[in-house]
């Protein structure tokens, strides 16, 4: 029997029905935050490449469920393999679990708790497509997201949460996924970027997103989603901690928002919707990781912190010459870095564990473990990333030709457009249906 699996027949825990309806309602609501942020991402796109950026989360939906099922949650979740991986052929197509097995130490079912990573394996890959907005072939992402996940998600995901994992057994604290999700999204985004190179025009053109009120509904349905991404992975209701975390995660994102809003009015005068989207964003990334060990005072700073520094990295990307479109970098790998080592500062050794930062008597042993983890995700994703780019750049082609990316990506790569204004205008076709011109042409013809 792999490790993590035990049976209602042995001397385990019941199972609970309230903390199993509660994890199947958070992997129903992890799972809305890809659809969430693939508008939130289509509505800062120009017009000609909505449909692909849409489409460049939403097969990450395909890809990465038959991959996980296959062999990613035996990977990440199997029996440890030098503290790098996992392996367990009881995972092998989730074939040898039984329906009445409990995860190891708590009171819900395997297939929930596999359902529930799930949810996040499949949103990381997808927070990448950001960064490489308007000029990726669609079959190249797609063989990047099934190499990605495979050498890059799956033994990150082991190393912070897996049971043997090297992060894990150093203490490392990550509740929901500031290192295996942000900061591993935000480093690959940065090392495909550096391979493929900049869009046609950046810097010259104005790329400005086409869609705002597309991008406010994304940013939305992402922050309604993330209540079931943070709070649910304490996995349970029993003591509290998932409240806390509940609780964390609304006044961080709140927060970030307003400290973004209030930086960009002293450093460019206006407030604008795209600045209150980011914003909070930033605020929930980097609550993600430190949300389970900070009060919500401590929240705040987070928040405040995160929203200020991360509107500051978004701009970067023009001092130093990446193209990171839709700022996947300035948002998601400088707030999960930012979310991840401040838990050495704010930890108050009372909520998820007794783990203390700086700022409550803990010395810097708690910061100096953040940061191996920070690090350390962030090194290994880069590489691994830029090389797998790399190679299928150099095999299958990452990029579309100039000539398709000025024309746009969407009608190029899937033969259709977001938005038809073939009805639009003042066309015969127009005059002759809408109900107005038709009774002006009724008081024509019976004058």
């Amino acid at each position: 029997m792999p490790p993590g699996i035990t049976t209602l027949a042995a001397e385990a825990p019941e199972l609970s029905a309230a903390n199993t309806g509660f994890m199947l309602i958070c992997s129903a609501l992890v799972m809305l935050m890809t659809p969430g942020l693939a508008f939130f991402y289509g509505g800062m796109v120009r017009v000609k490449s909505t449909l692909n950026m849409l489409m460049m989360s939403f097969i990450s939906l395909g890809i990465v469920t038959i991959l996980w099922v296959l062999y990613g949650f035996s990977l990440a979740f199997g029996n440890d393999i030098g503290s790098v991986v996992g392996w367990s052929s009881d995972y092998l197509g989730l074939s040898g679990i039984g329906v009445n097995e409990l995860w190891d130490g708590y009171n819900i079912p395997v297939y929930v708790f596999a359902v529930f990573q799930l949810m996040f394996a499949i949103i990381t890959p997808a927070l990448i497509s950001g960064a490489l907005a308007d000029r990726v072939k669609f079959t190249a992402w797609a063989l990047f997201i099934t190499l990605w996940v495979t050498l890059v998600y799956f033994p990150v995901a082991h190393w912070v949460w897996g049971s043997g994992g090297w992060l894990y057994e150093m203490g490392v604290i990550d509740f929901a996924g500031g290192t295996a999700v942000h900061i591993n999204a935000g480093a690959a985004a940065l090392g495909v970027i550096l391979v493929i190179g900049k869009r046609v025009g950046f810097k010259k053109d104005p790329m400005r997103p086409h869609s705002l009120p597309l991008v406010m509904l994304g940013a939305g349905l992402l922050w309604f989603g993330w209540f079931g991404f943070n709070a649910g992975s304490w996995l349970g209701n029993d003591d509290g901690v998932g409240a806390v975390m509940f609780v964390n995660t609304q006044v961080a994102t709140a927060a970030a928002m307003l400290a973004w809003l209030a930086y960009e009015k002293l450093r460019h005068g206006s407030f604008t919707t795209l600045g209150a989207a980011s914003g909070a964003v930033a605020g929930l990334v980097a609550i993600t990781p430190s949300g389970g060990s900070v009060s919500p005072l401590g929240a705040i700073a987070v928040g405040a912190v995160a929203g200020v520094v991360c509107a500051m990295a978004v701009g970067l990307k023009y001092k130093f010459g990446y193209d990171d479109s839709l700022d996947v970098v300035g948002v998601h790998l400088v707030g999960g870095v930012i979310g991840s080592l401040l838990v050495g500062f704010f930890a108050t050794g009372g909520v998820q564990s007794d783990a203390a930062g700086l700022f409550y008597g803990g010395g810097l042993g708690q910061l100096g473990k953040q940061a191996v983890g920070v690090f350390a995700v962030l090194a290994y994703s880069l590489v691994a990333s830029a090389l797998l780019a790399f190679l299928i750049d150099k095999t299958l082609g990452m990029r579309v030709t100039e000539d398709d990316e000025v024309s746009g990506i969407d009608q190029v790569q899937h033969a259709e457009t977001a938005y038809d204004f073939s009805g639009a205008g003042g066309g015969a076709s127009s005059r002759s249906t809408s109900p107005v011109a038709v009774a002006q042409e009724s008081k024509k013809v019976d004058a």
